[in-house]
């Protein structure tokens, strides 16, 4: 062999070394929880043997999702909206060595009950003009919240919690509320709380929102980053304030009965992407 051929040889082998030195050491894997998905759940994807910078692209019917880092693994988490129509939909994560990981998610149908609930006198009893003030009131509300400014970075690094002390699910989310002839879903999980219990925010994140609205009464938003973020309704006090960082834990206002209530207690809501899900379902992905 000559010494050209020699270093042709050497560069060759060089090369061929560094290219399989980029390959995975074992095949990406995936693992999808919860176990079964339902309507109005979130879950949860996490990717092995693959790290974060060789993921090109990942969706879910068709929708992009953005990835982070959580456990040292690409994570995604998905939510599934109340009314998506049940079936089989196509999980697609593409590498950019040009393979893929294909997987078929299925949604289930969420067991919806209706329960009766009427109007307090403090929002006009149970008129027809107070159920259509109501609704109308309701329908303003969500159109005001719906492009609430969120960071495009993730903002928390450790679990989620509860945002009470002691937790008691008085009303699940999922749920319907027949007012009168208007069907009303529950897009989040009322907890029991008297007035008073101190509130806790459920992760690191901004605040965006400490105003108070006919139906929601003194309402907190708090950002957590990348669409995800938390909502408390029915406050009786706000202890922070719109641009202020909180930490996971923190006491952000005491609960109370204020706007649409028949009682005292805390309301949590959590919306990813614009999509409202399960409090409880998404608390259990961190268990």
């Amino acid at each position: 062999m000559t010494i050209r051929n020699i270093i042709y040889f050497s560069i060759f082998s060089i090369f061929t070394f560094c290219v399989a030195q980029t390959s995975f050491a074992e095949s990406p894997s995936l693992l999808i929880s919860p176990a079964v998905i339902l309507q109005g759940d979130p879950f949860l994807i996490q990717i092995s043997e693959a790290p974060i910078t060789s993921i090109k692209k990942s969706t879910f019917d068709g929708k992009k999702l953005d990835l982070f880092t959580y456990q040292n693994k690409p994570t995604v988490i998905v939510a599934i909206d109340l009314n998506k129509k049940p079936g089989t939909y196509k999980l697609i994560i593409q590498f950019h060595d040009g393979s893929s990981i294909e997987k078929d998610v299925n949604i289930g149908k969420r067991d919806k009950t209706e329960k009766p609930l009427g109007i307090p006198e403090k929002l006009g009893g149970n008129t027809k003009e107070s159920q259509d003030k109501l609704v109308a009131s309701l329908v303003a509300a969500k159109k005001s919240l719906a492009n609430i400014k969120t960071n495009k970075k993730m903002l928390w690094t450790e679990k989620f919690i509860p945002p009470l002390s002691q937790i008691f699910v008085t009303d699940p989310y999922g749920n319907s509320r027949k007012t009168g002839e208007y069907s009303i879903p529950h897009k989040g999980t009322d907890y029991r709380a008297k007035i008073g219990t101190e509130v806790l925010a459920i992760n690191r994140g901004v605040v965006r929102i400490t105003s108070t609205y006919r139906d929601y009464g003194k309402t907190i938003f708090i950002d957590h980053g990348m669409g995800l973020m938390s909502y408390y309704l029915h406050l009786s006090k706000m202890k922070v304030k719109v641009g202020q960082v909180v930490e996971k834990g923190q006491v952000i206002a005491l609960s109370g009965d204020t706007g649409y209530t028949l009682g005292a207690h805390l309301h949590l809501g959590i919306r990813i992407d614009g999509i409202t899900i399960d409090p409880e379902k998404f608390f259990e992905l961190f268990k």
